[in-house]
């Protein structure tokens, strides 16, 4: 076993078909399937089950891909660190979902440490994945949030990945509008109220992951829903459609892309829980430890 070998693993798991995945690979397609062949025989288990309609994880594939990715993901972590020409420069990286406090905790730890040479990294993205990285040590901390509809589905996750969580803030739930929606005005509303326009949420991008949304209401049902992975694009949706999200009610003056959205307190209580997390047992570095006093500057809990 090799980590191209996992690394094929990934892929061909990621794709529709054995021919896709070696092209995306540049390798044969029968050279990529005697590899998993190979590996299979290696490690007496079938990963994939092959049929005429193409190829699918077995019970045990799923299992080995779980750890598959959590290796891999430390080898490039490691390659990035030591192997590549940047070796010699400090290294932080930052994982969040979509606060403002958390960038410009990141911009301020930059201003004040101020090293000679460094690769910073902050991976603004899906909840899912700032666990991950965490998780695999790709980010040192990561920014995160929960409501009482995905409270207990969330610390269950903590629990099993060995994270530590620490809460800096709760927030009360509001509607997001433009400012020029009818019920822009308005002090407060109930979620019932907007039923005919459309809710623009995050995409988490795997319907299983429903509860790992970052926006509270998670177990409401809404009429109309529009997924959306980038904040500018929701930003343009909200305006053009006269749509809305949920958040935490924080809007910065200075980000250019929420100058036009309007803050409603939402009648229904579901509170979010806004806090970093940090794997259980692991050194920070003075970059993670400076890093979170910045953070703590926004502690109200």
């Amino acid at each position: 076993m090799n980590i191209n070998q996992l690394k094929y693993v990934l892929e061909i798991a990621a794709s529709s078909s054995m021919r896709e995945a070696s092209t995306k690979l540049y390798i044969s397609q029968p050279a990529l399937s005697a590899s998993i062949r190979e590996l299979e025989e290696e490690l007496g288990i079938l990963i994939f089950e092959r049929t005429n309609k193409g190829i699918s994880l077995t019970d045990a594939g799923r299992e080995f891909l779980s750890y598959a990715k959590k290796t891999v993901g430390q080898y490039e972590i490691l390659e990035e660190r030591y192997l590549n020409k940047d070796n010699n420069k400090e290294h932080f990286s930052v994982s969040t979902q979509h606060y403002n406090f958390a960038i410009k905790a990141f911009t301020e730890l930059i201003k004040e440490m101020d090293p000679d040479k460094f690769v910073f990294s902050i991976h603004e993205t899906k909840t899912k994945e700032v666990l991950e990285d965490v998780r695999t040590l790709k980010s040192e901390v990561g920014i995160i949030s929960f409501s009482g509809s995905n409270e207990a589905v969330i610390k269950k996750i903590f629990r099993d990945y060995q994270l530590d969580f620490t809460p800096l803030m709760r927030r009360e739930t509001y509607v997001y509008v433009w400012k020029n929606h009818p019920f822009a005005g308005k002090n407060e509303i109930s979620i019932n109220e907007m039923q005919k326009y459309p809710c623009i949420a995050f995409d988490q991008s795997d319907d299983s992951n429903f509860y790992l949304t970052e926006e509270a209401m998670a177990d409401y049902s809404f009429n109309k829903m529009i997924k959306s992975d980038d904040r500018a694009t929701t930003m343009e949706i909200i305006a053009g459609l006269e749509g809305y999200s949920i958040g935490s009610g924080m809007l910065s003056e200075s980000d250019a892309i929420l100058k036009g959205l309007v803050a409603i307190k939402l009648k229904e209580e579901d509170p979010l829980t806004i806090g970093y997390i940090t794997g259980k047992g692991n050194a920070m570095s003075v970059y993670g430890k400076a890093y979170i006093d910045k953070l703590l500057k926004y502690k109200e809990i």
